[in-house]
Order: C-alpha cells, then sequence, then structure tokens
C-alpha cells in the first residue's frame, strides 16, 4: 500500500530526470484535502516542498500524450475516479491499484491499456505496528534522489459536473526491505522503462506487467520518523525528523 509520499525536491532538479521543461511545472504549493481541483498560479516562485502527501490532493505526473510526443507535466487528484462513477465517494478507495490484477479490474483495466503516468516522490511513508503503536517509517534513497512511481490516469465528468482528473499508485509485493514494515509497496519504475510505460500505444499487458515488481534490495533506506506524519494536515520538515525506532 503507498497511502503517503514526499516531494521535497524542486521541479528544477527533478524535470531532467523524466525530459519535461521545468518551466512547464505549475507550482505545487499545499492544494487543499478536500479540493478536486488544482489552482493553478502563474509564478513558479511559489512552489513549495511537500512532506506528507496525502490522498485526495493534487500530485504532480509526467504524461504522453501520442507516441513519440513530448513529455508534459499533469496535475490530479490522488484517488482514481472512473469515468463512470458518479460521485467523489468511491476515489478514496482508488489510491492504490494492485499490480497483480490491474488489467482484469474495471475500474483500472482501461487506464492500464492506455493511460498511464510517472509520479515523481523522493519518499514514501508506511506504518509497522509496534507495541506503542503505529511507527512510520520513511522509505528513500540514500541520496535522497527523486523516483517515479508507476501510475494511471482517468478523465470523469459526472461526479460534478466539471472534469476532474486523477489518478492512482500501483503496488506490488514488497522486497526484502521494504517487508519489514509492510507486505506491500508502491511500483518504482526504472528510467530505462518509462519510454514504454508512457507510450500510449503500447498495449501490450503482458510486458507492463513485468515491470510492475519490487526494486532491488539496495533501492531504498527506512528511516522511522516522527508521529506528526500521521495527520494529513501537517505539512513541515518536522513530519520527517528521526526518531529512535528499528524497522
Amino acid at each position: 500500500m503507498c497511502g503517503r509520499f514526499t516531494l521535497r525536491t524542486p521541479p528544477a532538479a527533478w524535470c531532467q530526470l523524466f525530459l519535461i521543461d521545468p518551466d512547464a511545472v505549475d507550482p505545487d504549493g499545499e492544494p487543499e484535502a478536500s479540493s478536486p481541483e488544482p489552482t493553478a498560479t502563474a509564478s513558479s516562485d511559489l512552489w513549495k516542498p511537500r512532506y506528507n502527501i496525502a490522498p485526495t490532493q493534487i500530485i504532480d505526473a509526467v504524461v504522453q500524450d501520442e507516441a513519440g510526443g513530448p513529455r508534459r507535466h499533469a496535475r490530479y487528484r490522488w484517488g482514481l475516479l472512473p469515468p463512470w462513477a458518479k460521485d467523489l465517494s468511491m476515489a478514496a478507495r482508488m489510491i492504490n491499484a494492485r499490480s497483480e490484477t490491474v488489467d482484469e479490474k474495471p475500474s483500472f483495466k482501461k487506464a492500464f491499456a492506455q493511460r498511464r503516468c510517472l509520479i515523481p516522490a523522493d519518499g514514501y511513508i508506511e506504518w509497522k505496528k509496534q507495541s506503542d503503536g503505529k511507527q512510520p517509517f520513511l522509505a528513500h534513497r540514500h541520496d535522497g534522489a527523486v523516483f517515479a512511481f508507476a501510475g494511471l490516469y482517468e478523465c470523469n465528468r459526472q461526479a460534478t459536473g466539471d472534469l476532474i482528473e486523477s489518478c492512482t499508485i500501483l503496488t506490488t509485493r514488497p522486497n526484502a526491505v521494504t517487508g519489514r514494515i509492510h507486505d506491500r509497496m508502491p511500483v518504482v519504475l526504472m528510467p530505462e522503462d518509462y519510454t514504454r510505460w508512457l507510450d500510449p500505444n503500447f498495449r501490450d499487458t503482458d510486458a507492463l506487467k513485468e515491470l510492475l515488481v519490487a526494486p532491488e534490495e539496495s533501492f531504498f533506506e527506512l528511516t522511522a520518523v516522527s508521529r506528526r506524519v500521521n495527520n494529513a494536515r501537517n505539512n513541515d520538515a518536522a513530519c520527517l525528523e528521526p526518531v529512535d525506532a528499528d524497522p
């Protein structure tokens, strides 16, 4: 499962990885958790690091509209709302999609075939049950580098009458490191797989599913962090303050 993640790295530092123009990235700020659509603003100077991204918030994504076309920045509501959904309520249950069955489930099948995206992140939060309650852990690269979750996106006009663009993050079985805190983890795609994943004309679902596996064990480190991150309203560096706890 993936229910919280971070993106503290400025766009100028991660756009090169995804081959998109940093000047075309809308500042993310801190969108309200209940907001169904992003609030556009003109100045990239308003970008702020995000320490505690939660479901229903607006998140960054990278998409490609046509084969061979340029990649572009997009912003989606986290929690996929299928085109046929008539209200927002089901989106809260669609923040993740299981990679093992993504090509079978009606809510995800069409998006998996042709509406795939990359979701930039530089860490994700998972909780482990301990004697004094659930302890949050941050899974991150040793150098704090940005990576990409495998995502799907959809467009819906029925729920509110306005266009709602939303997304989900795929999950898979963990590796030996991340499995110490949870039995699922978000799918992380390697850079050499970005082109195939983003190509809307590539529809070999068996080949795509081969990409949906855990990264090697050395990919992530685990750091126990403050329980301040438990509250989705908190979005500051104190959320990720290291604490003394073993995974």
